[in-house]
C-alpha cells in the first residue's frame, strides 16, 4: 500500500497568510489521519521577489503552529539542474521540442490573438519544424508537446471531476532560453522526486493542475490526486486583505492569539464536521478528512476567532501563559519584571485568564501586578476613592496587617468588616480593588490581596489614599 506523501509548498515573497497557513494545516492532519507523512517544499526561484527574512518568517510560522516536515525543507532553488534534466529528457524522448521564437514574435502572436478575441496561445509554429531553419547563435526554449485531441480529466478530491479541452492547453515553455525552469514544469519535477502522493493546495492552482498533469504524463509519472481548496475571503465576501485585519500569522501571534486556538479556528474554516468546534491536535488528526472540506469560499469571522481563543486560554497551562504575559510586559515602560512580579502574575492566573480573550488582553489585565506605587488610575478607579472610600481603606489597612494572607483568610475578614461596617461586600471590595489595582476589574479580591502579599497591600493602600 503507498504511503500517503503531502507537501506545503510556499514562496517566500511575504509573511505566510493565514490562507497559506489552513493549506499547511491540511496538508498536514491528511497525511497524519492516513499514516501518512508531511514535508515542505521552499518555492524560492521567484529572484526578485524572494527574500531570506520571508523564508525566516514562514519557517517560524509554521513551528509556532506546530505543523512539522517530516523531512528537512527542500528549497526548489537548489533543483534547478534536476530540473533542466528533466526537461531534456522530454526532448530527447520527443514529448517536447525547442522554440525559437523571438520576444518579436510572441508579442506578434499575443496582438493578433487580442485583435481576433481570442485566448493568447502560442500557436506551435516550431513544433514539428526542423531546427536546422534556427536562427544563428539564438539559445532555444524548451517547450512540451501539449496533446491536442480529447481532454484532460482531474478527478478532485474537493471540486469533484474537472476537465478542460485539450485544444485549450497551448505547448507551454519547461524550460526557459537562459536554462532557467518554470514554475509549472519545476513543481511536478519536485512533487515526483519527492514522491507526493496527494497535492492540497488553493483553488487559484486549478488551472495550472492541466498542465502539470501533461509533464506527469509525458515522462509516464504517476500522476497525484489533487485537492483544491476554496480561498478565505474577508467577512465582506472580498479577497482577505490588511483592511480586514491581521492577515498573516505572525500578526496573529503578535495581537495576542494562541496556536492552538488558530489551528482550531482554521480546522473549522471550510471544514465540516458536525456541531463539534473545539478539536485538539489529536482530536482533529482523527476527524480530519477531504470529503468534509466544502467547495465555496470561507469568511474570516474574527469574533469566532477570538471567542474560541478564549476557550484555549482558559485551558492554557499557567506556567506558559505566565511566561508569555512577562514577555509581553517587557514592551511596556515603568513596570518591575523580576520574580517577584512573575509569582504575583502566576499565583493570580487561574483567576485573570477567566476574563481575557487575547494573550494582549492577558498581560493588560496583569501590568498591575508589576507596578510600584503609586499606580495609574482608570477614570473610574480614580472616582471611586472618595474620602469616604480612603476612611474605610484606612481602616481595612489595621484589619489586613493583622490577617493571615491566604485568599480564604482574606476572604473570610472581609466579610467580617463588611457584616460589622453594615455594608455590602461589593461596597468593601470595590473601593479596594480600585485603590490595589488602579482599575475596576480583576481577580476576586481575596486572590489579588494573597497574590500582592501584605507588604505590597499596605504599601498600595497607603499610597492610593495619601497616606
Amino acid at each position: 500500500m503507498t504511503t500517503v506523501r503531502t507537501r506545503f509548498a510556499p514562496s517566500p515573497t511575504g509573511q505566510l497568510h493565514i490562507g497559506g497557513a489552513r493549506t499547511a494545516l491540511f496538508n498536514y492532519l491528511f497525511s497524519r489521519h492516513h499514516g501518512g507523512q508531511h514535508l515542505l517544499r521552499v518555492e524560492d526561484t521567484d529572484r526578485e521577489r524572494n527574500r531570506p527574512e520571508y523564508t525566516q518568517a514562514i519557517l517560524d510560522s509554521l513551528g509556532w503552529l506546530d505543523i512539522r516536515s517530516d523531512e528537512p525543507p527542500v528549497f526548489q532553488s537548489t533543483r534547478q539542474a534536476r530540473h533542466a534534466e528533466v526537461a531534456h529528457a522530454l526532448l530527447a524522448s520527443g514529448r517536447a521540442y525547442r522554440c525559437y521564437c523571438t520576444a518579436e514574435e510572441l508579442q506578434q502572436m499575443r496582438a493578433q490573438a487580442l485583435a481576433e478575441g481570442r485566448p493568447s496561445r502560442y500557436d506551435g509554429r516550431w513544433r514539428d519544424r526542423d531546427p536546422a531553419e534556427a536562427p544563428a547563435g539564438m539559445a532555444p526554449a524548451i517547450r512540451i508537446k501539449a496533446p491536442r485531441e480529447g481532454a484532460t480529466v482531474v478527478q478532485d478530491l474537493v471540486q469533484g471531476e474537472v476537465r478542460v479541452a485539450n485544444a485549450e492547453l497551448d505547448d507551454m515553455i519547461i524550460l526557459r532560453s537562459n536554462g532557467v525552469p518554470t514554475y509549472l514544469h519545476a513543481v511536478v519535477v519536485d512533487d515526483h522526486d519527492m514522491a507526493i502522493t496527494h497535492v492540497i493546495r488553493g483553488d487559484d492552482h486549478l488551472t495550472n493542475t492541466f498542465r502539470q498533469v501533461m509533464i506527469f504524463e509525458a515522462m509516464g509519472w504517476d500522476v497525484p490526486r489533487f485537492a483544491h481548496v476554496p480561498m478565505i475571503h474577508g467577512p465582506d465576501g472580498a479577497k482577505l486583505s490588511k483592511r480586514h485585519g491581521a492577515s498573516s500569522v505572525l500578526e496573529f501571534r503578535q495581537q495576542g492569539f494562541l496556536p492552538e486556538a488558530l489551528c482550531n479556528y482554521l480546522l473549522r474554516l471550510g471544514w465540516g464536521h458536525g456541531d463539534a468546534e473545539v478539536f485538539s491536535r489529536e482530536e482533529a488528526i482523527r476527524a480530519f478528512d477531504l470529503d468534509g472540506v466544502g467547495r465555496a469560499p470561507s469568511r474570516m469571522d474574527y469574533a469566532k476567532l477570538t471567542h474560541l481563543n478564549g476557550v484555549w486560554l482558559r485551558q492554557a497551562d499557567d506556567g506558559r501563559l505566565t511566561r508569555d504575559v512577562l514577555e509581553r510586559l517587557a514592551d511596556i515602560s515603568g513596570l518591575t519584571l523580576g520574580e517577584t512580579a512573575a509569582a504575583r502574575i502566576r499565583a493570580l492566573m487561574p483567576g485573570l485568564k477567566e476574563r481575557a480573550k487575547t494573550l494582549v488582553e492577558l498581560a493588560e489585565s496583569a501590568a498591575f501586578l508589576a507596578r510600584e506605587p503609586p499606580l495609574p488610575f482608570q477614570p473610574k478607579a480614580a472616582a471611586m476613592l472618595t474620602a469616604d472610600a480612603c476612611a474605610m481603606l484606612r481602616e481595612l489597612s489595621e484589619m489586613l496587617a493583622a490577617t493571615e494572607f491566604s485568599a480564604a483568610a482574606l476572604d473570610a475578614a472581609l466579610r467580617v468588616y463588611a457584616e460589622r461596617s453594615g455594608k455590602k461586600l461589593g461596597q468593601v471590595a470595590q473601593p479596594l480593588r480600585a485603590a490595589l489595582t488602579g482599575s475596576t476589574m480583576s481577580p476576586g479580591i481575596d486572590a489579588t490581596l494573597a497574590a500582592l502579599g501584605r507588604e505590597e497591600t499596605l504599601a498600595r493602600l497607603r499610597t492610593a489614599c495619601g497616606g
